[in-house]
Parts: structure tokens; sequence; C-alpha cells
């Protein structure tokens, strides 16, 4: 049970402990003017040796002038030595002017200097304001990023054409090795949806379109899962058009086969035949529950809500999509629709579902060649690849020989495998791998500076959803009371760094355009988003919910997704108990959390909110709609204001129109409040430097993680050279 009142403020006591810990002498130089003492200069040393790893000198030179103490410099000296390897410097030069009861401003620069390399630097502006009785830190990190080239006599190196940087050119062979944490839960979307599947078929089996992976990063980074239009480009579809307002034409890429592996019979079966456009019919019909089907899948999104007459080939290359009615998005939910990967018919029909992943057989650049639950899944080349690299034409993909995941579900186990050269990248692929908590990453770069990181912004996960379906959470006031007793500023200043993004937004999505922002909401409602822990207890009187003799109002649990941050959600507890709300937090693992999710078996439990996804599909998703249990996923009842927006929405003929009507759905969503809001907070991504082509890139379209992974290569000669 995490209740603890006082977890809020671990960060800061921690770091009080770290400086006491260590600490050694120190010299003083003293002048004395008449009628006064000013002490010139205090040097103080400290130092930490861990045999055989690190040792840390640290020194502070320290000026006092009567009324306010001027730090000059404090040199911090980090060297870190790997026995017959390389030995790397880190200093720190830190400045501050302190000012009582006025702002002090630190400067810290930071040096990583390593022989043979590139000097990387990194500016961190720290501002301190002290008010009486407390003093709220604000912290900004700004880091310049300069590019570490490692010269390798005999070496061939490219540029990247989507950043401009040199990169040792691509080579083929090797194995790229990550951690992932979610069991194989199924690989036929039909059943289980395009989560659980995704991780067994993703990048073997393949959907019309995806992202273009030669866009140039400053256009766009695919560090989110919303794709822009301006970055869609075909997969298997090539080519597409609208003839009429309610025809849509899917010109198939020619020459696609399904991969042919001698250790699959299911793969023998398909016999490495070209893929067709009745493979296309087929696959979505099935999903749809339209043609031959008479049921859908129970976790269709996108394209089951379109006005869809028909689909069909019209020859082996062409697929037409026929609507009942002119509808805005129809194209777009069709491209990206997360569920619709492409199957071969003859596996289903010969095994009856696509469940079992040795009858996966795809037309991707690899190949599922082994899962062994809660221990690995290999991947491996497909050798008959139709796609070659966007970046570099000439390359057929993939260019590494196997893809392995390594099943790890504790931090510490994957963060020691990372260190120790077992793992050459933790990235979005791992199923919720990613680093979270910021002082993990520092301390990662302090033990193995080499390791590169890069971070994206998807979604709050700092959320926590009400199931408004029952007591006390049917009652607003006291949803508007979990949020109120939130102090979101200190709790990111404080735990997250000040990195995070704490001003609410809108319920369901953050794509520019479409969302309000929030110095634009109403006065009321901005108020019940604003730290008030007095107006809280207000309002939970009001609700009847009065103090105990022991000083709680009421008890409820909250069900923690072990894939999210669980420090925040003790911290959120101590706020909750400071307004007599006692929250027994758990944390269960995905498969139960999504089972008491759908079922809405729970008074608290994790959530999301602001992700950058298509605001279409949000809305649909929300809850508005038959999804398979989508409702019951965030808690939601639909309101008559909710059911008019979301109608606006569906039938709306213009972007305009869109937009007017999807900001009263989520304004709506934002007034009913049922979810606490929370810090939209980096997710940190870290990889071996012998890891190249890849620049931080999350997804290539939603859910299409794996696809980043087989689009990089092993450096096997720096691998090597640094002794793995």
């Amino acid at each position: 049970m995490l209740t603890s009142n006082s977890m809020r403020w671990l960060v800061v006591v921690a770091g009080v402990a770290m400086l006491l810990a260590v600490a050694a002498a120190c010299g003083t130089e003293t002048v004395e003017i008449p009628g006064e003492t000013v002490v010139v200069e205090k040097e103080v040393i400290k130092t930490v040796e861990v045999p055989g790893e690190t040792v840390v000198k640290e020194v502070i030179k320290e000026v006092q002038v009567p009324g306010e103490t001027v730090v000059v410099e404090k040199v911090v000296t980090e060297t870190v030595e790997v026995p017959g390897e390389t030995v790397v410097v880190k200093e720190e030069v830190v400045k501050t002017v302190e000012v009582p009861g006025e702002t002090v401003t630190v400067e810290v620069v930071k040096e990583v200097m390593v022989p043979g390399e590139t000097v990387v630097v990194e500016k961190e502006v720290v501002k301190t304001v002290e008010v009486p009785g407390q003093t709220v830190v604000v912290t900004k990190e700004v880091a310049v990023p300069v590019e570490v080239v490692r010269e390798v006599p005999g070496k061939n190196y490219v540029t990247d054409p989507t950043t401009g940087k040199a990169v040792t050119a691509p080579e083929y062979g090797g194995t790229l090795t990550y951690p992932y944490k979610n069991r194989t839960v199924g690989t036929d979307p039909f059943l289980t949806g395009h989560l659980p599947s995704k991780a067994g078929i993703g990048s073997v089996n393949e959907r019309l379109a995806w992202g273009d992976w030669g866009i140039a990063r400053d256009k766009f980074d695919f560090r989110t899962t919303y794709l822009p239009d301006f970055a869609v480009t075909g997969n298997l579809a090539e080519s597409w058009e609208t003839p009429d307002d309610t025809t849509i034409v899917f010109n198939l890429r020619q020459g696609v086969h399904y991969a042919l592996d001698p250790d699959s019979e299911a793969s023998r079966l398909v016999g490495g035949r070209e893929l067709t456009a009745d493979d296309v019919v087929y696959s979505f019909q099935r999903n749809l529950g339209t043609g031959e089907f008479t049921e859908p899948s129970v976790r269709n999104f996108e394209t089951s809500l379109q006005p869809l007459e028909s689909i069909q080939a019209t020859d082996k290359y062409t697929v037409v999509f026929k609507l009942t009615e002119p509808k805005l998005g129809v194209l777009r939910s069709i491209l990206q629709d997360v569920q619709m990967f492409i199957l071969p018919r003859e596996v289903i029909d010969k095994y009856g579902d696509y469940e079992d992943w040795r009858n996966v057989v795809g037309t991707g650049p690899i190949i599922l060649k082994e899962i062994v639950e809660g221990v690995s899944k290999t991947h491996v080349r497909n050798p008959d690849y139709w796609g070659y690299d966007e970046k570099y034409p000439e390359n057929r993909l993939p260019y590494i020989d196997q893809l392995r995941g390594l099943f790890m579900e504790e931090e510490a186990t994957y963060l020691a495998a990372l260190r120790t050269g077992k793992v050459d990248i933790i990235h979005g692929a791992g199923g919720g791998t990613e680093i979270k908590v910021l002082d993990t990453v520092r301390s990662l770069q302090r033990t193995n500076p080499e390791i590169q990181v890069s971070n994206y912004f998807q979604r709050s996960d700092m959320v926590e959803v009400m199931n408004v379906r029952k007591p006390p959470f049917d009652d607003i006031r006291v949803r508007r009371a979990m949020q109120m007793a939130l102090d979101l500023e200190t709790i990111n200043d404080t735990y997250f760094g000040g990195f995070g993004k704490v001003e609410p937004m809108g319920g369901i999505t953050s794509v520019p355009g479409f969302v309000t922002p929030f110095e634009e909401w109403p006065e009321e409602i901005k108020g019940y988003y604003t730290y008030d822990p007095a107006g809280a207890e207000a309002l939970l009187d009001a609700a009847g919910l009065p103090r105990g003799a022991d000083g709680v109002r009421l008890k409820v649990t909250l069900d923690w997704r072990d894939a999210y941050d669980v420090g925040y959600a003790e911290i959120a507890t101590g706020y909750w108990a400071d307004i007599g709300v006692d929250v027994e937090t758990t944390v269960v693992d995905t498969p139960t959390w999504v089972s008491r999710r759908a079922g809405g078996d729970y008074e608290m439990s994790s959530g999301n909110l602001a992700f950058p996804a298509d605001p279409a599909f949000w809305v649909n998703f929300y809850g508005l709609t038959e999804c398979g249990g989508c409702g019951e996923l965030v808690g939601g009842i639909p309101t008559p204001e909710l059911t008019a927006a979301y109608d606006a929405f569906q039938a709306a003929t213009t972007i305009e129109e869109q937009v007017r009507a999807f900001k009263k759905f989520d304004g709506e969503v934002i007034k009913q409040h049922y979810q606490v809001w929370g810090p939209i907070t980096p997710l940190y991504q870290v990889n071996q430097p012998w890891v190249k082509g890849f620049n931080g890139e999350f997804h290539i379209g939603n859910v299409r993680e794996f696809d980043v992974l087989v689009r990089l290569w092993i450096d096997q000669d720096l691998k090597q050279a640094m002794g793995y």
C-alpha cells in the first residue's frame, strides 16, 4: 500500500542526505576591515571513491560579503575508469549569486571529454525564488548537442539526409537486442486488438501506409504517435486517389511477397505468394464484419465507424472503397487504422484464427521466429523483403540479421543489462520500458556517459481515471476536489526536475488547432484545475463527506498500471491524504489493468490524457460508440452536451465544422472531470553508441515502433572496439 504523506518530499530529503554523507576538510582566508570582517574564500573538497570505478572530486570556493553570499565557483571532476579502455573525464562548473529574499541564478556548465571525440556541453540554468516560509525552485535545463564522431580507421561515413549529421555508413549483420515487459497476449488483431497483437506481428505484417522515414527531422521528428498527413506515405498501398467524394481507390505495390520460412508450416502453406488486392479486402472485411463475415472484431476502432458501403478488388492490385455518403477523415482512418494489418487468408482458413505466433506469416522486413513466453521473442531478417531504406534507397531493408527482445519486467534489470552491453537499445517497442524518471537518466549518464539519450513527449500518463458509475466519484464535487488537492507545479519542480508540462490540456488530444488552450477555459473551470486544498476540502464538505475522528473522509483504491511511474502515484497519495482522502494504491500488471478497466471493476485507475493522435479516433474512443468496452476504459458517462457535440463532429463537412464540434466535445469532457490531470513528462529512450541510424524516433505511425528498429544498424567495429 502506497499512502505515505511524506513521499512528495522524498527527492528533496534524499538530496540533502547525499550532501551530508560526503564531506572533507576546508580552508578559509579572512580579511579584516575596520568594524567588520569579510571571509574572502572558503574551499571545501569532497571525494567519493568507488574501487575500480568512479572517483569524484568536488571543490567549492566561496566568497562571503556582509548581507549576501557569493559562491564563485564549484568544480566537480568525475573520472570513470574502464580497465583497458577509455577514461572519461567529466567536469561541472557552477556559478551562484545568492541575495537573501531575492532570485538566485545558478549556472551549471557540464563538459564531457572523451579522448578522440568531440566535447559535449550542457548548460543548466536554475532559478530559485525565496518566499517567506517556503522556497519555490524552478529548474530549466538546456542541452546543446554536439555531434560525437568516433574516428575508426578505414571506416566509411555518410551524411544522414534527414538530419545533416555524419554517421558511419549502414552495414548489414548482427543482432539488435532490446528489453520488453508486456507479455504477448496474442497475435490476432481480430481477437486482441492492435496493442497486444502488434507486439508480435509489428513489422512482420504490414498496413496500407506508414510515416515517411526519409522526411527531414526538423519538419517532423517521429517522436509522437500522431502522424500528420504531410508525413504519410504508402506502405502496401503505393498510391491512392479519390475520383469522387464517395470513392477511394488504392493502388497496391506490385511484387510484394509473403515471407517464406522453411521451418514454418504456415509459411509453407502460403508458399511465398504475392500479396494481392484480395488480401486487403479479406483483412478489412474480417475486422469490420462485412462481406462474407457477420461479426466484427471486438476491438474495432477507426474504420468501423466510417459510412462504408463496400470494399472490392477490381483487379489484382486495385482495391476500391465505396462510401454511403461523403465524410471527412475516411481516407486517414483507412490508411492509419491501428488494427488493419494485412493477413494471409489461407492461414486463418486452416487454423481458425491468427492467434498462435507459429502461424504468423507476413510481408514485412522481419520474420517472427520464436516466442518463449516470459523469456524472449526473436525475429529474423526476411531476406526477400521488398523494401529499401528511404534514406539510402540503394540499401534493401533490414540491416540487422536478428531482432531479439528479452523479457524484463523490472527497470533495474534492463538498466543493468544496458550498462553491461547485453542490451543495445531501450525503446518504445519494449512496451513501457522507456525510462520515466529524470534521476534514473542522470544516474545512467554518470555511470555510462557513452550511452546516448533521447526523449519525447507522448501524453500524460500521470492521470487517474475515476469511475463515475460508482460512489464517491458519481459526485462531480468529489472529482473536482481530487484535482484541486494536487500541487502540480511543486511536483513537477521537485520530482520531474521541471521538465514536465503541467498546464492542463484537453481531455483527449493535444493536436494543435483542435484543443482549447488553458488560458481560454472558463474561469470557473480553470479554478477546478488549480491547486486549492482549502477549496477541495470545502467541496468534500458540501458533498457530505466530513472528516472522521481519524481525520479520514473516505477511502478509495487506485489500480496503478505497472508500465507507469508509480513514484507519481505515491506523491499524489500524500496530497490526497492532506484533504482526508485515504488512497490505497496497488500496482497491477497490464493484463489485469486492462481487464479491470474494461469491466468497470475499479474505483480509480491509472490512465492517460492529451494523447497526440487523430482527433476523430479519440472522439470515438472516448466511449460514445461500441468499441469493445472503450467507454469503460475512461470511466465516463455521455451527457447530452457530449452526445450533441459527437453528432456534430460526425456530421461535419469541413475541417472548420469539425474543429468547432471537437472543441465543444472536449470542453464538456474537461468540465465533467472524468480524470485527474497530471503532468506530461518526457519519456527517455537510450541506446548504445554502436546503434546507428537512430535519432530518437518513437514511431513511424501509430503502434509502429518496430518499424523504427528494423531501420537501424550495428557498427560492429565500434562495438568490438568497446569490448562487446
